[in-house]
Parts: C-alpha cells; sequence; structure tokens
C-alpha cells in the first residue's frame, strides 16, 4: 500500500461503488454526496460515508483506496445545516470522481473517458456534475450504470 495523501473531497459508497466529489471550495461536494446517499437509501441500496472534508487516499495492486481520519468518521457537514452524523465505513475503494460540471461554453458536453488526477499517483475517471442537480445519484448512474452494483 502506497503513503496516505490528505485531500479536500468527499467520499461515500453506493452499492460496492467508491464515489469521491472533488472541486473548489463551497461547489458542494458535501451536500451532492448527502443527496446520493439519500437516493440510495430510498432505492433500497447499500450507502455510507467513507470521509467528508478530509480524506486520505492511498493505493493498494493499483486501486485507489479512501480512508477517513478517525476523529471526523461518520461525520459530514451540511453547509447551512451543520454537521450530521451518517452511517460510514472507514475505508473504501474509490471507482469514480465526482467533479463540477459547465452549464455553458466549450466544456458543457465534458470528454468521453476522462481522467481526473486527484493526487500524485492517483486517477479515477471523472463525472460531472451540475451544482444543484435534483436527482444527483440518477445523473450519475445514466452515465455509469455499474454505480449501485
Amino acid at each position: 500500500m502506497t503513503e496516505a495523501v490528505n485531500i479536500h473531497a468527499t467520499a461515500i459508497v453506493v452499492g460496492r461503488t467508491g464515489l469521491l466529489f472533488s472541486g473548489p471550495s463551497g461547489w458542494g461536494k458535501s451536500m451532492l454526496a448527502f443527496t446520493c446517499m439519500t437516493e440510495a437509501r430510498r432505492l433500497g441500496l447499500f450507502t455510507a460515508l467513507v470521509a467528508d472534508d478530509q480524506v486520505l487516499l492511498s493505493g493498494e495492486a493499483g486501486t485507489v483506496i479512501a480512508t477517513c481520519p478517525p476523529s471526523i468518521a461518520g461525520l459530514i457537514e451540511l453547509r447551512g445545516t451543520g454537521i450530521v452524523r451518517q452511517d460510514h465505513v472507514p475505508q473504501a475503494a474509490m471507482h469514480y470522481a465526482v467533479l463540477p460540471g459547465s452549464a455553458s461554453g466549450e466544456n458543457r458536453v465534458p470528454p468521453e473517458g476522462e481522467m481526473v488526477s486527484l493526487a500524485a499517483g492517483f486517477s479515477l475517471p471523472a463525472l460531472r456534475l451540475l451544482t444543484g442537480a435534483s436527482s444527483p445519484l440518477a445523473i450519475l448512474m445514466a452515465k455509469a450504470p455499474d454505480i449501485g452494483d
């Protein structure tokens, strides 16, 4: 296993699929992740928080592993609401990076097969979402049907 790198992100699991929400401060990573977990529960899918705000990334056999610092285990900050407790797992494999999308301009349709480097040596396939998407999990599942498996 490689040495862990601390990044500013939110990591969740839906089914057996790890989703790492990454983007600028204020983009809404935590709220989008929380909304995805809520949607997953309504669909009867297993879901859990891995980490919010601080995610420790490491690698094991070519897989990106997200781990939560023990001091924030099970806690997610919902801007304007406060910190709430969620079902959580201490670590999980990550399969996709969820990044901010663009509603206009030449980047309106992201490139197929886009990969994103999260830190030196850690890359994942990218999925794009707009802030305020009413059903973010449904959008992610339309783009990556293996989410929730």
